[in-house]
Order: structure tokens, then C-alpha cells, then sequence
């Protein structure tokens, strides 16, 4: 008996799976080609009671409840550190939601996040927030420009992170020179760990020595603007294509003058004797341009006055120089009152994730990722 215990504890999880008779668990196996990995990666069973609850419309429903939930405890908090319940919300959500997307809201969660505490000097040097921002970075289309507001508002500068993480976006773009200047500029303020930086900064080095230094042709492909299939560049960018073209193949001839042989041009002597003879004045009018009446004979029409049609006015009066329009601007009575709602209510951390607002958060999603700060102030933005 005591044996056949010893032998059911070996057994591998998925064996044990199938013995037990389960109809959930295996959720994870279904639909792991759409989960979003997670540096702290993620446990299994939480992550297969996400997938199942995003195939049952109940548990769907639930799931927006919990998230409004959390999005209210954001606004009631009255403890002392404000950031704890938006890392809650955040973690949450990117448990609950494995496969991200718009439909999680969780980019306009990492807006609403970063931009409420940026002013605050108490948390410019905390490590949490600075991995929120790296986070927003890396779900945008241009997270260069988070990189420089954290640099031009002093957020995050002490900690290595920042720098490892700058510098291996511009590394991905290609620019090896700025890459190497913010791995010395961490180096140079000294940034926590110093060691890990240092090591981060070796490897790149060694990467970029393993580079292939670039050629003519390189630069020349890289000079030329990008084109999707099917375009037509355009008639200036199309000349310059073809001048330097031209330039890097008369650069890379090299022309054997010895066996170069003369080009014979071949002429019918046959059929010039055959031809009808026409007059000297047809053979070489070509070569003659005539008097300035003759090139000028389609200009012999003398532009005249305007006066045989009269355009139509439209009846309205004239006020001290403006005409009144009788077209009424259509005004949404709907988004006024929600404009005035968020108006009203300054001191709320302004998420609306409703049940029934999934167009505006995917709307709002988009704009995020293609401009992260459009919602910030003037003043806040580097220059």
C-alpha cells in the first residue's frame, strides 16, 4: 500500500492531470501562443483561471467587475504611499488579462499611473515607479521620447535600470553611439547597481565589436528612403535613387582600357540610294528654329476680359462685412456632459473603464501608444 503511494507522488504533473479526471487545468496548453510573458513569469493555475474565465461570458463580466473595483480603490486610498494600490491594479490586471491587448486597458492604466505622480519628488527616485515607466515604454511605438522626459524631469536617474534599458532601445534602433554615451553617463552618476551596469555595458561593447563594419553600398542602401511593395517614390527622390546609384557603380568599374574595343555604328548604304529625294529645306528644317512669329504662333490669341458669366449669389444678409450662415454646428449633448463631469471631478484619477466603453478605451489605447505623452502639460515635455 505504502508502495503504491511512493509511485502515485512520482508521477509528472501531466500524468497526474490525466488520472484525476479534471476538466479544467489545460487551459494554459491551449492558448500559451497568445500569453504575454512577464519577468517575474507567472503561475500556472492563476493563469489558467484567466484563460477559462475569457471563454465564459460570466466570469468575463466578473472580471470587469474586479478591475472597476480596483480602479475605485485607487480613489478612496488613505494610506501613506498612494503608488501601492496602482501596482496592485496593475498586477492584477496583467494576471487577469494574460494575452494584453486593448480590451486589458492596461496602457491607459500606465498613463493614468505615471502621470500622476511625476511631479512628486518623493517618488522621481523610487525604484517601483520608475519600472511602471519602463513598463509604458515598452508597450509604445516610440518609447524614445519616455526616455528623454525621464531625463529631462530626473526621474529614475540613479538606478541602473534606467540606463540598461535606454540604452538597449537605441541599440535595437541602431544608434551604437548614443547607446555607449548613456551607458557612461549612468557610469558617471554612479547608478545603482553599479556593478550591473558595468557588466550590462562590457556585453554591449562586445556586441558591438562583433558588428560588421558598414560599406558603400550600406550606406547608400541606408541613405535611401524606406519603401513598402507596391509604392512610387517620388520624381526627386527618384533622381537622387539614381544619381547615387549611378555614382557607386562608376565607383566600383574598373574600366581595362587595353581590351576595350571602339563601337561601329552600322549604316545602309543600300537604302539611303533608294530613298525619294526631298529638299534640303525638309532634310534640315530640324536644324533651323524660324523667325519669333512661327515659334510663337500658338500664342496669337489676345487674353481678353472676363465679362460673360455672372456667378450666382445667395440671398442672406451682410453684416459689417459677414455673411450669416444659416448652417446650425451639431453639438454632442452626451460627450458635453462628460466633459463636464471630468471637469467637476479633478481631485479622481479620471479611469473610466466601463462595461460599456470598449470602443473609447481601444481608441484611447491607440492614441497612447503612437504619442505616450499627449496627455501630460506643456511644460513637462523635454525640448
Amino acid at each position: 500500500m505504502e508502495e503504491g503511494q511512493i509511485q502515485i507522488e512520482r508521477l509528472d504533473p501531466e500524468t497526474e492531470f490525466l488520472l484525476s479526471k479534471r476538466q479544467t487545468g489545460n487551459e494554459w496548453e491551449l492558448f500559451k501562443e497568445n500569453v504575454r510573458p512577464l519577468k517575474r513569469g507567472r503561475k500556472v493555475h492563476l493563469l489558467n483561471e484567466a484563460l477559462k474565465s475569457h471563454n465564459d461570458n460570466q466570469l468575463k463580466k466578473s472580471l470587469l467587475e474586479n478591475r472597476r473595483r480596483l480602479i475605485e480603490a485607487i480613489d478612496e486610498y488613505q494610506g501613506d504611499d498612494p503608488l501601492h494600490p496602482w501596482l496592485e491594479c496593475i498586477k492584477w490586471v496583467q494576471e487577469a488579462f494574460p494575452m494584453g491587448g486593448d480590451y486589458s486597458g492596461l496602457v491607459v492604466i500606465y498613463e493614468q499611473c505615471v502621470r500622476t505622480f511625476w511631479h512628486s519628488d518623493r517618488y522621481k527616485d523610487d525604484l517601483r515607479y520608475l519600472k511602471v515607466w519602463l513598463e509604458y515604454a515598452e508597450n509604445c511605438s516610440d518609447a524614445e521620447i519616455i526616455y528623454s522626459f525621464l531625463e529631462a524631469n530626473e526621474i529614475g536617474k540613479t538606478h541602473a535600470v534606467y540606463y540598461i534599458s535606454y540604452a538597449s532601445h537605441l541599440e535595437s534602433k541602431n544608434k551604437m553611439k548614443l547607446a555607449n554615451e548613456i551607458y557612461n553617463l549612468g557610469i558617471s552618476r554612479n547608478a545603482q547597481p553599479l556593478e550591473k551596469l558595468k557588466d550590462s555595458y562590457r556585453k554591449y561593447f562586445a556586441r558591438s565589436m562583433r558588428r560588421p563594419k558598414p560599406t558603400d553600398e550600406d550606406t547608400v542602401e541606408k541613405r535611401l528612403p524606406g519603401r513598402s511593395f507596391g509604392t512610387v517614390l517620388s520624381r526627386g527622390e527618384n533622381r537622387m535613387q539614381t544619381t547615387e546609384n549611378s555614382d557607386l557603380v562608376k565607383k566600383n568599374a574598373r574600366p581595362d582600357r587595353a581590351h576595350a574595343t571602339p563601337l561601329t555604328i552600322f549604316k545602309d548604304i543600300s537604302n539611303v540610294d533608294r530613298q525619294p529625294d526631298t529638299s534640303k529645306t525638309d532634310l534640315n528644317s530640324w536644324r533651323t528654329l524660324g523667325a519669333r512669329a512661327e515659334r510663337n504662333k500658338e500664342n496669337n490669341a489676345i487674353p481678353t476680359k472676363w465679362t460673360t458669366y455672372k456667378v450666382p449669389q445667395k440671398p442672406g444678409s451682410i453684416t459689417g462685412g459677414i455673411t450669416a450662415s444659416s448652417i446650425e454646428v451639431f453639438v454632442d449633448e452626451e460627450c458635453e456632459e462628460i466633459h463636464k463631469r471630468n471637469n467637476e471631478g479633478g481631485d479622481k484619477s479620471m479611469l473610466q473603464l466601463r462595461h460599456g466603453d470598449g470602443r473609447d478605451l481601444k481608441k484611447e489605447t491607440e492614441l497612447l501608444r503612437e504619442n505616450p505623452l499627449r496627455n501630460f502639460p506643456p511644460n513637462s515635455l523635454p525640448r
